[in-house]
């Protein structure tokens, strides 16, 4: 019964992705949809940035082992990435009318800059999508009861979400993000309030449970240097690291307006924080409900707390809205992010290598980038030993590292030149790569990516003030000697 209901929804998750993918006309539909979202589409694709395998399986597994202090990267730094984008960054980005955020990079510092933050960005993507299609093989793997392993899940559930991607690109990935984010509010909603009626107490007793135990204390680190710069990485690496990423960019640039880019991205990651307590409130709810079991997985893997829970524990009805609700969450991230690389492999790599490509090209490599790129990330899923959580944390220390302060800089400093983009992607790279070859995180007093971090700021600061002004190089760029 479960599995013929899950079988039901991926065919209407493709049915609606197919159906978009009819107003994909050009590159500009395929990327941001045409730039024609409204704010409840807007608001409910930025939401599904984030609310994914992560969210239900990874931060809820991750809050029982280290409470609220394990969790500051995801929700808080990663719904603050996506306030900031609203409040600091939509509007001036909305205005310049770009197709890929590397176009920023190639319209503010030139040609080399764009190649080497698009290869960072590609990069970051691997371990991020791999994220998602190791929770569809996990997924895939409980619901039928071993009779699909885990291996052969994660090839169905690319195999699925890459269909559809690839034919509607953003249109579909919008489309079935507002599906997908209803069924999530409604499945989980009404899971939440089942499992609290089964716990004696009911939700007041797991809450008490959980202060009982301490797990809503060490949020806020502790006096040492240590401590201090760990919970600031803890919140920068998602929460500054994502802002130059294309899934964050594409989803906030399909918006119709700038005043719609600017609210939808605010309300959907204000959402966000919010919202993922309540995958939290189920995954803490299987130590009342099933202590015994509960124990047991957190020794072998934790990531299983939260499904397990729903299988033994629960009617059929309350399996499908939850593994509905789950698949959603998964799937919704999973089309976005396996987009996003592959849009600015095509734009900001290889067309750059081509001089001259139609939009009608443009559009067939796009495509044929997005299956080149998802065969990559099944093989670096399928190789992968990191847990779902870490896999999502470790893909934006590259460009917290490589392209953060190349974009801060080049939309609010005026001195933010080609010297101060190229020394900073230098200095913050090469020192974070050294940081983690010498003295990897939780060995040293800095994180390596926070190193990185401050690196590139320094590297920013000296290369504007002995490169040539911004507005000489942009004039020179654009006129060049004959």
């Amino acid at each position: 019964m479960l599995i013929t209901f899950i079988a039901l929804y991926i065919l209407a998750s493709i049915s609606v992705g197919l159906f978009a993918a009819r107003k994909v006309h050009s590159s500009a539909d395929y990327v941001v949809a045409g730039r024609s979202l409204p704010l409840h589409i807007t608001m409910a694709t930025v939401f599904a940035t984030w609310f994914g395998s992560e969210t239900v399986l990874g931060i809820s597994s991750t809050f029982i082992d280290e409470g609220l202090g394990g969790i500051v990267a995801d929700p808080f730094g990663a719904g603050m990435c996506l306030i900031l984008v609203g409040l600091l960054f939509a509007r001036p980005l909305y205005r310049m009318k770009l197709l890929t955020i590397s176009d920023f990079y190639k319209r503010k510092y030139g040609r080399p800059t764009e190649l080497a933050v698009s290869i960072f960005i590609c990069a970051s993507y691997l371990g991020w999508v791999s994220a998602q299609i190791v929770a569809l093989g996990l997924v895939f793997n409980i619901v039928t009861h071993d009779a699909i392993s885990q291996e052969m899940g994660m090839v169905v559930g690319l195999s699925i979400v890459l269909f559809y991607t690839f034919f509607g690109g953003m249109f579909s990935v919008a489309m079935t993000d507002f599906m997908q984010m209803t069924i999530i509010l409604i499945g989980m909603g009404i899971v939440a309030f089942f499992i609290s009626g089964k716990i004696d107490g009911g939700a007041t007793a797991v809450i008490d449970h959980a202060i009982a135990a301490e797990k809503f204390s060490g949020f806020f680190p502790d006096i040492t240097p240590e401590s201090i710069l760990a919970f600031i990485a803890a919140w920068v690496t998602i929460g500054f690291g994502s802002i130059p990423q294309q899934d964050v960019f594409q989803r906030v640039m399909s918006a119709k307006d700038e005043k719609t880019a600017v609210r939808g991205s605010v309300l959907g990651g204000s959402f966000y924080i919010l919202f993922a307590f309540v995958p939290i409130f189920l995954g803490y709810s299987a130590l009342l409900l099933d202590p015994e079991t509960t124990s047991k997985l957190i020794e072998t893997d934790s990531q299983q707390i939260l499904p397990t829970m729903i299988l033994e524990h629960t009617p059929i009805w309350v399996q499908v809205m939850f593994f509905g609700a789950l698949l959603s969450a998964i799937m919704s991230t999973a089309s976005g992010t396996l987009l996003a690389p592959s849009v600015v492999f095509a734009e900001n790599i290889v067309k750059g290598l081509m001089p001259v490509m139609t939009d009608k090209k443009l559009l067939y490599l796009i495509r044929g980038t997005v299956v080149g790129f998802s065969g990559l990330v099944l093989v670096y899923a399928l190789n992968s030993e990191k847990n779902i959580f870490s896999m999502v944390e470790d893909a934006y220390k590259i460009t917290l590292a490589g392209a953060f302060v190349p974009l801060a800089a080049g939309v609010y400093w005026k001195r933010a030149n080609t010297a101060g983009a190229t020394l900073s992607i230098i200095f913050g790279v090469g020192t974070w790569l050294l940081m983690e070859k010498f003295s990897p995180e939780g060995e040293g007093i800095c994180p390596p990516q926070l190193g990185g971090l401050f690196a590139a700021a320094i590297g920013m600061m000296i290369g504007g003030f002995i490169g040539k002004p911004a507005e000489t190089e942009h004039h020179h760029h654009e006129h060049p000697k004959s």
